[in-house]
C-alpha cells in the first residue's frame, strides 16, 4: 500500500483502460519530453468480466488523455492513474492530469460471487 507524507496509508486509483488514438502537439513544454500523449477508453464492467480476449470496446465513460513515457501503443491495455499522483514522476511541477503506470499484457478477474 501507498502512504502519504503523514504515514497515513492512501488507496491507490489504479485505473485500466485501451489506448484508442494519439494526440500531437504543436508546442511541448520541456518536462514532457520523452513522452507522448495518448487518448484512452476507460474499462467498465463489461470489459472487465470479458476479459483481454474480447475485442477491445469503447466503455461507457467519458475517454480521456494521458501522459506515456513507457512507449504504449493503440489497441493496448494500460493502467494508469489520476490527480494528484500523476506529476509525481516529474522533477519540476507539471501540469498533467493523468499517467500511465502500467502496460497490461495478462488480466485475471474473477469476481466475487458472495
Amino acid at each position: 500500500m501507498n502512504t502519504n507524507r503523514a504515514g497515513e496509508f492512501k488507496k491507490a486509483n489504479l485505473k485500466l483502460g485501451t489506448v484508442i488514438g494519439r494526440v500531437t502537439l504543436s508546442k511541448c513544454v520541456d518536462s514532457y519530453e520523452g513522452g507522448t500523449f495518448l487518448v484512452v477508453s476507460p474499462f467498465g464492467r463489461a470489459q472487465y468480466d470479458a476479459g483481454l480476449d474480447a475485442p477491445a470496446s469503447l466503455g461507457t465513460e467519458l475517454s480521456l488523455v494521458i501522459y506515456d513515457s513507457l512507449g504504449a501503443d493503440v489497441r493496448q491495455v494500460v493502467g494508469y492513474e489520476e490527480g494528484r499522483e500523476a506529476a509525481q514522476p516529474f522533477e519540476q511541477p507539471t501540469p498533467v492530469d493523468a499517467i500511465s503506470t502500467v502496460l497490461v499484457d495478462e488480466m485475471f478477474y474473477r469476481p466475487w460471487k458472495g
